[in-house]
């Protein structure tokens, strides 16, 4: 299994992530992230290379993700998804046909025991998330959308559509599973930051598997 490399510098990588390859470790799986093979890749250089985790992307996604190469630099990215000056776009196929064609959702996020997220209405739970959606095609039984994030928060994406009534298609955790290509159609579709040493504003974009078309 392979990373494909976007772009590359002193301080940071930009990868593009393949559906079923987790961002890093858990509990079950150590060795097949994308962390552990841009680690391996960095130790084999000479001098070695660090890699340090900015962001994540859900294992069943596919899409961009920047890694930094040093720990100022990890500092400054994240900073920057933090303050919301990151941005974060996706393609998604959703069940069903979306209404209306642009709108945003805000909801408190909140995780219970079986990890599973949910929106919640109590006082004081959850973390605020912010979805701006926008619909680009509908067919007789699907949507392609674009969803701009606010917020990242886990798995905030899937709930906040799923709660509207049209679950990423292929989500067997907050859908119905239902799909022909056996994987969830959610693609980190464009990355923009700014250079953690320049300052510079780098946008990098990954066209959408070729099955969605």
């Amino acid at each position: 299994m392979r990373v494909p490399i976007v772009y590359e510098d002193d301080v940071l990588v930009v990868v593009d992530k393949p559906a079923g390859l987790l961002t890093m470790a858990n509990e079950k799986e150590r060795d097949k992230t994308a962390y552990s093979l841009l680690r391996a890749r960095a130790n084999a250089k000479r001098p070695r290379e660090k890699i340090f985790i900015v962001h994540r992307l859900d294992r069943e996604a596919s899409g961009l993700i920047v890694f930094a190469k040093t720990a100022d630099a990890k500092e400054f990215l994240q900073s920057q998804f933090k303050d919301h000056t990151a941005g974060r776009t996706y393609t998604a196929v959703v069940e069903g046909q979306v209404a209306p064609d642009a709108f945003t959702i805000r909801s408190f996020l909140d995780e219970n025991r079986a990890y599973r997220v949910y929106s919640t209405s109590k006082n004081g739970a959850g973390k605020i998330a912010i979805t701006h959606v926008k619909v680009l095609k509908k067919t007789n039984k699907t949507s392609i959308v674009q969803i701009r994030l606010e917020t990242g928060r886990k798995h905030q994406i899937r709930v906040h559509l799923a709660e509207r009534g049209h679950p990423v298609v292929g989500d067997k955790f907050y859908g119905t599973g239902k799909t022909k290509s056996n994987r969830l159609a959610l693609h980190g579709a464009r990355l923009e930051f700014r250079h953690p040493v320049t300052g510079k504003r780098l946008t990098f974009d990954s066209p959408a598997p070729t099955e969605w078309r």
